[in-house]
């Protein structure tokens, strides 16, 4: 068995940022998503979001890749959604998706459970929101790696 203290922030939009996630199905559709990561045995600290769009807080192990773990949670809520509510539903393609320390994990517990309100006050933190912009990852002046 690895060691590992993997902590992932993961946001996603609904197709065309539609306001799908209303209020009368968003806490059905995040208990939902809750049971798809346990079934994956991955933990999750905190789902949250608005009408267009989700977050989640999780700490994804090392079998289970990101990619692997939001296709898993995408479709299967979206074919949750379209036939428990009886509405069709989608996830826009791509997702956002940032390593977090261990030491950073309250702060975006906290940024996650507060959604509502930052998107009201404009008190959003632009990369927390990024969701499928292409990019190469991280971007800086960092030095070459040294290899030989």
């Amino acid at each position: 068995m690895a060691y590992w203290r993997l902590f992932y922030h993961f946001v996603w939009t609904t197709k065309n940022r539609e306001p799908l996630l209303t209020p009368d199905i968003a806490p059905n559709v995040y208990r939902f998503l809750h049971a798809e990561a346990i079934k994956m045995y991955v933990p999750l600290f905190v789902i949250g979001g608005i009408e267009d769009h989700a977050h989640v807080l999780t700490a994804v192990r090392p079998a289970v890749s990101p990619a692997g773990f939001m296709k898993q949670l995408k479709g299967s809520s979206s074919r949750f959604i379209s036939l428990e509510f009886k509405r069709p539903f989608e996830w826009q393609e791509g997702y956002g998706v940032l390593s977090v320390s261990e030491h950073d994990v309250p702060t975006v517990i906290a940024y996650i459970e507060r959604q509502k309100q930052h998107h009201a006050e404009g008190t959003t933190i632009e990369r927390w929101e990024q969701t499928h912009d292409w990019n190469f990852g991280p971007q800086g002046d960092w030095p070459a790696a040294q290899v030989g």
